[in-house]
């Protein structure tokens, strides 16, 4: 019998519902309906509460095979939410240039300016770059408020949105001739970059 069956068999044999099995164990009933249904592994911990709490050894509650299984599982994870966590922060960084001045004013206007302060630059170019910071911003607070969650698909979705807004910032800024802010968003974009593939080489190496 493998893992998901026990779990299920265990469950029912103390007429719990998923939530009431998720609240005993301080998960998600997510998590419980993800192990029962066979498509992911408890964490080591919670391979351990789940041993506490029916009073059976894990040994009887998992082979060994599984037990690999389940800590490729919890790697996997530590690598999405690690990246969500840093990818997020650096989006976040552009929010500085609100602040610090470091964008030009064209012909008309100043050197450089934070961007709050801006002048000489048409209206809708002001409102572009406003927008485009915006949304890196938004997304790198979204980055790291997932990254505390158990949703691999939203840490993944994120990531991807993350590094298209630093692609998109790099053409634009490099366009309108800001190359400061343009090597802010360029910078941002190799950084996330190298992360994603040494995390992922690491990772690599751990299954392997």
């Amino acid at each position: 019998m493998e893992f998901n069956e026990k779990l299920q068999e265990l469950r029912k044999s103390r007429s719990l519902t998923q939530e009431a099995l998720a609240e005993a164990l301080y998960v998600s009933r997510t998590a419980i309906s993800k192990w029962e249904s066979g498509r992911g592994y408890p964490s080591i911990d919670s391979l351990k509460a789940i041993s506490r709490y029916f009073s059976i050894t894990i040994d009887e509650l998992i082979c060994p095979e599984e037990i690999i299984s389940a800590a490729e599982d919890e790697k996997r994870a530590f690598v999405g939410r690690s990246l969500s966590l840093i990818c997020g922060a650096l989006d976040i960084l552009p929010a500085a240039l609100w602040f610090m001045p470091v964008v030009g004013g064209g012909a008309e206007g100043p050197a450089s300016a934070p961007l709050f302060g801006l002048t000489g630059v048409q209206p809708w170019i002001k409102a572009v770059f406003a927008a485009l910071i915006l949304l890196t911003v938004l997304n790198g607070l979204c980055g790291v408020i997932v990254s505390r969650l158990d949703r691999p698909a939203w840490d993944r979705h994120r990531r991807v949105t993350g590094l298209a807004l630093s692609v998109i910032g790099c053409a634009v800024f490099i366009v309108t001739r800001q190359p400061y802010t343009g090597i802010l968003y360029f910078s941002i974009l190799v950084v996330k970059g190298i992360l994603i593939i040494g995390m992922r080489k690491s990772a690599l190496r751990f299954w392997h």
